[in-house]
């Protein structure tokens, strides 16, 4: 079995229950505490990358009273789970696919978002590469995820799958896809956020 059917399996099994399982709680809270430090105009295009059950999109949604969020994720369950929990109607909209194949057409987006899910991505050198073809000018790349390993949130079996990318390692990558990296912020404890901005 190939990694991609791997974590569909797993995030598919996930989904019915995700919303109460410890780790969502604990990105929910993640979900706050990344609120602050967003920019974003009232009518705002965005895409969150491994959007899971859409838990940030509606709170942007809710912040943002014109926003118009994508969700992107690889697990069809977790898209419908998604759908049913969309409290926007048709401002936000749920679609399958691969991080590293986005598929939308280029400069469509004023922010991108990736909350707890590159640790997951195989190939983040292309994930770069597509954020950066689907940001506006001046669009922002909201990356936040473990700096370093936290196995107890986690099983055991999936570890071996999961890169984690310190601050340097993050800036090298924008770095490569011509992403300027404008900032690092810790959010709760190893959580970390770095903040990208296409400038050309």
């Amino acid at each position: 079995m190939d990694t991609l059917t791997a974590k569909t399996q797993l995030f598919d099994h996930w989904a019915p229950s995700y919303d109460w399982l410890l780790p969502s709680v604990f990105y929910q809270a993640i979900h706050l505490r990344l609120l602050d430090y967003i920019q974003l105009s009232d009518s705002a295009k965005v895409l969150d990358i491994g959007c899971g059950t859409g838990r940030l999109l509606n709170r942007l949604a809710q912040a943002y009273p014109h926003l118009q969020g994508t969700g992107l994720d690889l697990s069809p369950e977790m898209l419908h789970q998604a759908r049913l929990s969309n409290r926007h109607g048709d401002r936000l909209r749920f679609v399958r696919g691969i991080s590293h194949t986005i598929p939308t057409e280029d400069e469509q987006f004023e922010g991108v978002f990736s909350t707890i899910s590159f640790l997951h991505y195989p190939e983040p050198e292309r994930v770069f590469k597509q954020v950066y073809r689907v940001l506006k000018l001046q669009g922002r790349f909201y990356l936040v995820d473990y700096a370093t390993p936290l196995g107890t949130l986690f099983p055991q079996s999936s570890m071996a799958k999961m890169q984690f990318y310190s601050g340097q390692a993050r800036e090298q990558l924008g770095n490569q896809a011509n992403l300027r990296c404008e900032a690092h912020q810790h959010l709760i404890g190893p959580v970390l956020l770095s903040i990208f901005v296409r400038d050309a």
